[in-house]
């Protein structure tokens, strides 16, 4: 496939994703090859370890390559959607449990998608260009790929805000976070990778982990942890028009651009999924529960139509006011019964 390169070397069996041109956006070929390689691997005394990287500087991975499932969405073909979903949240399920360390580089933009095949790994390294967000709230949907357990994981309220304002974290945010693990200066991966395939051996990153250069969300989190405590989005809009600062004005700014639904229900499902139960198997459901509803009840083809079909990037969403009825949330979010998620 030459989106993809899937080979072994030495002890290392290793993905690269092969499209720098298109941010390397994973197309469901992507994610199906991915996922047989990893089957393939798991018995295979010859694979010790699994390395991911990609092409390009700009990034690991932008996300999932949408354009599909605006075309068949558009259609009243929901099924397609559905069926992609179900299959990527089950290969993310088998990154994150996979019986062999699964090493991710995560240069430039690892966006969405990207989180999902290289942040829920056993070893995600960043460097001076990563940008890791969970930007799907601005597209009508909510963070998935597993991204809502990160989410709930995340030091105090960065959830919510992290949720809701799809920033973008550099390498120390990530790691803070709960999104990466190391900071190693990029100049170095290459030869750390030659270095995992010759030994198969992960001790090999650690001569090598850095001091990342600070971020922002360190010197924030007390003000996020005061303004983000609301029970419902509505609760936390009110909170921060209250309070006159440059951060909030510039949160509040950030919070216009996305689906107000999408807003409403990744703070109930932050929520639901904070606490001792937590679970990514949890976490994935719930997202299910909203992705698979979010083209014919939601906002998800509006998003789309918005910002990458005519690109006007004037969506007009459901509930643009900000009001949203708990009611709507919990249809988003409610048991599917039979088409629930399996893994």
């Amino acid at each position: 496939m030459s989106d993809i390169q899937i080979r072994i070397v030495g002890r290392a069996g290793r993905i690269t994703l092969t499209r720098p041109k298109a941010l390397n956006a994973m197309t469901y070929e992507m994610c199906l090859a991915i996922e047989d390689a990893l089957d393939t691997w798991r018995n295979n005394d010859e694979v010790h370890v699994i390395v991911m990287d990609a092409q390009g500087d700009r990034a690991f991975c932008s996300g999932g390559d949408i354009a599909e499932l605006y075309e068949t969405g558009t259609k009243g073909d929901y099924a397609y959607g559905q069926k992609f979903w179900a299959d990527e949240y089950r290969l993310n399920n088998k990154i994150f449990t996979y019986p062999k360390p699964v090493v991710s580089f995560l240069q430039g933009f690892t966006m969405g998608g990207g989180v999902g095949i290289g942040c829920h790994g056993s070893h995600r390294i960043v460097g001076e260009t990563s940008q890791i967000a969970m930007p799907e709230v601005g597209i009508g949907l909510v963070p998935d790929v597993g991204g809502s357990l990160m989410l709930a994981l995340a030091p105090g309220r960065l959830g919510e805000y992290l949720g809701i304002t799809a920033s973008r974290m550099n390498a120390d945010d990530a790691i803070y976070a709960g999104f990466a693990d190391s900071y190693i200066p990029q100049s170095m991966w290459i030869n750390l990778i030659s270095a995992l395939e010759e030994t198969g051996d992960v001790a090999q990153l650690e001569p090598h982990i850095k001091p990342a250069p600070e971020g922002t969300l360190r010197q924030h989190q007390e003000q996020i942890d005061r303004l983000f405590t609301g029970e419902a989005l509505e609760d936390i809009r009110r909170m921060l028009a209250d309070d006159d600062s440059e951060f909030t004005a510039k949160t509040l700014k950030a919070m216009g651009r996305n689906a107000p639904l999408s807003m409403a229900a990744t703070v109930e499902m932050i929520h639901r999924l904070r606490g001792p139960s937590l679970s990514l198997e949890k976490a994935l459901d719930l997202e299910y529960r909203f992705t698979s509803r979010a083209s014919e009840h939601g906002d998800f083809l509006e998003g789309i139509r918005a910002a990458i079909i005519d690109k006007d990037r004037n969506p007009s969403w459901q509930y643009a006011t900000g009001d949203v009825p708990i009611a709507a949330v919990a249809k988003m979010l409610a048991p599917l019964g039979k088409n629930a998620l399996t893994l």
